[in-house]
């Protein structure tokens, strides 16, 4: 094969990538969101019970998201067999671009979306924009993710690991395995359960309030007296 031939056939590998690869980077991006998911709401709860200010909250989210994302990638290489410490070194080097992006365009939709980062727990407007932030972020860190393993980065660093065949054995046979189709479907379950559970209490006060109402209308009517 001459030079320039080899060349245009590189440069043809290049352009053509591999289905496998796609796929791949769609499973990593997947696999970060339902850490980012998790982190973000629970963050946002706590952040609400404990009365803290918007900015603390947004703090704290953004700390559980990371904090989340890292655990849910450490534990199957723990699982597979690499001790904590060598294990957080690979999720580090592997995870930290994809959830920092993530993060940026999450948080950056939830404050675009008008009334979602004051709106309550309870409320349509949050989970509905948390849904619309969460997809946008996954659009956000998919090409970035794509970018990472097409140079050997990113969920590369890891593949190996997930498919270790050695025996699970000792301590490491506690560590669960949470597969990403599992997390994306707790995850999407939980976020439709808190959309329909605040549809139901909007629902449910614009019913009262409009009882109530009725019922002050009806009470407060003139009486005709004779």
């Amino acid at each position: 094969m001459t030079h320039h031939a080899e060349h245009a056939h590189h440069a043809g590998e290049a352009h053509h990538e591999h289905p496998a690869s796609r796929g791949m980077a769609v499973s990593a991006t997947l696999h970060c969101l339902t850490g980012c998911a998790i982190g973000e709401i629970t963050g946002l709860v706590l952040g609400t019970a404990l009365g803290l200010s918007t900015g603390w909250t947004i703090v704290l989210a953004v700390s559980l998201a990371f904090l989340f994302g890292y655990t849910l990638s450490t534990l199957p290489l723990v699982r597979a067999g690499l001790g904590f410490g060598a294990a957080l070194s690979v999720v580090l080097a592997a995870d930290t671009l994809s959830i920092a992006t993530m993060e940026v365009v999450d948080n950056a939709v939830m404050a675009l979306l008008p009334g979602a980062m004051e709106a309550g727990l309870v409320n349509v407007a949050f989970w509905a924009g948390m849904m619309v932030a969460l997809t946008a972020a996954f659009f956000a860190a998919y090409p970035v993710n794509r970018w990472l393993l097409a140079r050997g980065k990113g969920h590369a660093l890891t593949h190996a690991y997930h498919g270790a065949a050695a025996e699970v054995t000792g301590a490491r046979r506690f560590v669960p395995a949470l597969s990403t189709p599992t997390l994306v479907a707790a995850v999407t379950a939980f976020l439709l359960g808190g959309l329909l559970v605040s549809a139901a209490a909007e629902l449910d006060g614009d019913g009262a309030g409009g009882g109530t109402h009725g019922g002050g209308g009806h009470a407060s009517a003139p009486v005709s007296v004779g």
